[in-house]
Order: C-alpha cells, then structure tokens, then sequence
C-alpha cells in the first residue's frame, strides 16, 4: 500500500504507544463534580507551565477561545483581533452567534499588528451609541500567516497599551509552544501579557483531543461554568486528560524537528521557478506558497494522486503543516512529489 505523507494539518497527528499507554492506565472519576484525579493534574500542571492561577480542560481550541471571549465580554461589546485570526475565520461566526459581541479587524502584517494601529480603533468610553471595545485578542503563532511569531516586545506593548483603556487582553495560543520552542520565551512569559490563554494539546503536541484555558481563578471559575452550559462539561475524562498530560510532559522540546522539517521544503520550494514563497514568514511548522504555473486545485489533485495530502491556505495559496507523524524521510519524499507536480 502507498504511503500517504499528510501535510493537511498538525492535527492529523495520532497518539504514540507511550501516550496510549498512560491514556490506559489513566485513574478517572467524575470531572463535573471535579473529582477526575487525571484531568485535576493536567490543569494543575498546564496552569503552572503557563503561569497562571488556574487552568481547565476543554473539548477544542474553537471552544477554548470562545469560552474566553464569553466571559471577557458582554452582548453588544466588541473585541479587536487580526482580519485573518483564526476566531474571525475558522470559528463559525461564534462570538456573535455565542456571546453577542463583534469583532473589528485590524490589517496586520504576516498576522501582527502594532499598538498604533490598534489604538485608532478602540472606541470611546463616552461613546454609548457604539459597540465597547473590550478585548484585544492576539493569535500567536498565528495560523493563517504562516506559523508566525508575534515578538515578545510587540506583545509587551499592546498589554501595555490595553491596560491604559482598561481592555482585557487574550491570547490565541494553540501554537504557542511552537512560538516558545523556537524563541526560547517560555509560554510563562507569553501568558503574563494576557487575561486568558487558550492552548491546543491536540496539534504539534501529539494528544488526539483537547485543549487548555488559563487565568486566575475566578476567571477559571467562570469559564467552568460557561464550559458546562455549552456541553462541555464531561465526565470520567481522565483517558483523555493523561494524553494531554502526556504531551506537555514529553512532546514539546520535540517540535523544533518540526520547525526544522518545515525550513527544508520551504527552501527546496523557494529553489523553484514554479512557486512563489515568502520564505522569511516560514518561522515555525506551517509554510504557505503559491504555484505559478498551476491552479491550486490542479496541485493539490496531482500532489494526492502521488501520495502527499496538503491544504489550502487563503485564495491561491498552499498550506503545508509538518508534525510528529512526519519524518524527514517523509519531506524528502514531499520535496520530490511537489518537484514532478508544480513543474
């Protein structure tokens, strides 16, 4: 049978025979009643790691993000994120359909946008007739501009700046452990600019579900509740909390092979005549490009035909993730398919 190379997403990663085995021997009880020994060690642990007072399990990144906006906000408030955030693309128009607030999109650039441009958009206090400005969301690394990082001085100026309107301040987070692994900031450092955090276990770092929010306590305390309203609220979930648990103990040191993965077909596609790619943007394990001589379609069909999944990004552009499940065999593999297909 021929193997089949998924550049599609990080989140096609499967758990390995280690996490399966610590998802086995998980002890569970019930986590509504916050009585799951597993899922209670997993926040302890992810709130530490990221250096908040508390810390909560739920069932996605969509649904983490959210959570977090709910309790930021009030209907009729409104939060500035990035035009390509992923809570403003990717997650089925859930901040009005869920809490009622809209989003104002500011132009970055490669995903990060300044304080400067921020401040012209938040509305004024006095202003009753408008929507409040209440967030400022930031999307680190951030997905739909290439597995970007937002630098830790950017980041330090908007809290800067937000703490000045009185704003609360989130963080989109789901690669965050990228971003760490390959500035060595620690996601400590990241999460202290932020009222909340949302963190992906499910994508670079290997567990098949999950993910984490942080803040202080009473926020978590919010968010529980939030969690349980919107069905998110389990039960004996300590089998999949042991591989969430399992992943930030062991999976994030690993992913700079990622990263490194990524930097070789990126260069190799740079080479070519055929593909247009802003190789600098390449930073962390997502790399977009643009064939020159095909649709996207024709490549995305071709490159299937020969056994290499990959995605589509924004209009004309490709998206290749690279992850645990791949080896460097495997991108050398790529490397020649994508080769024979753009030219």
């Amino acid at each position: 049978m021929k193997k089949i190379i998924d550049l599609r997403s990080d989140t096609v990663t499967k758990p390995t025979e280690a996490m399966r085995k610590a998802m086995y021997e998980a002890e569970v009880g019930d986590d509504v009643y916050k009585e799951d020994p597993t899922a209670n060690e997993l926040e302890k642990y992810a709130a530490e790691l990221l250096g908040k007072e508390a810390a909560l399990f739920v069932p996605s990144g969509v649904m983490g993000n959210q959570i977090c906006l709910n309790v930021l906000t009030q209907p009729g408030d409104e939060v500035i994120c990035e035009k390509d955030a992923h809570i403003f693309q990717y997650e089925s128009g859930s901040p009005a359909a869920l809490s009622g607030v809209q989003l104002s999109l500011v132009e970055g650039k490669r995903g990060i946008f300044t304080p400067e441009e921020i401040e012209p958009l938040i509305r004024p206090a006095s202003a009753y007739y408008m929507a409040h400005t209440k967030v400022i969301e930031v999307e680190n690394t951030h997905n739909r501009a290439g597995g970007t990082i937002n630098p830790i001085e950017n980041i330090e100026a908007i809290s800067k700046l937000a703490k000045k309107y009185n704003l609360f301040t989130h963080l989109d987070g789901a690669r965050i452990w990228n971003a760490s692994v390959e500035t060595s900031v620690t996601p400590a450092k990241y999460a202290s600019y932020f009222d909340s955090i949302s963190c992906c276990l499910s994508k670079g770092l290997g567990a098949p579900i999950g993910s984490i929010i942080a803040g202080d306590k009473d926020f978590i305390e919010q968010a529980f509740r939030v969690r349980k309203a919107w069905g998110g609220g389990m039960r004996q979930i300590g089998i999949i909390a042991a591989a969430g648990l399992y992943a930030l103990k062991n999976n994030i040191p690993r992913l700079v092979e990622d990263h490194e993965k990524a930097k070789l077909l990126a260069k190799h596609l740079a080479a070519m005549d055929s593909v247009s790619i802003d190789i600098k943007s390449v930073e962390t394990n997502i790399l977009m490009f643009s064939p020159n001589k095909k649709t996207v379609e024709q490549v995305l069909v071709e490159c299937k035909e020969k056994g290499l999944l990959l995605s589509t990004g924004s209009v004309g552009v490709i998206r290749a993730v690279t992850h645990m499940d791949v080896s460097f065999e495997d991108i050398k593999a790529a490397k020649e398919i994508l080769e024979r297909v753009l030219n």
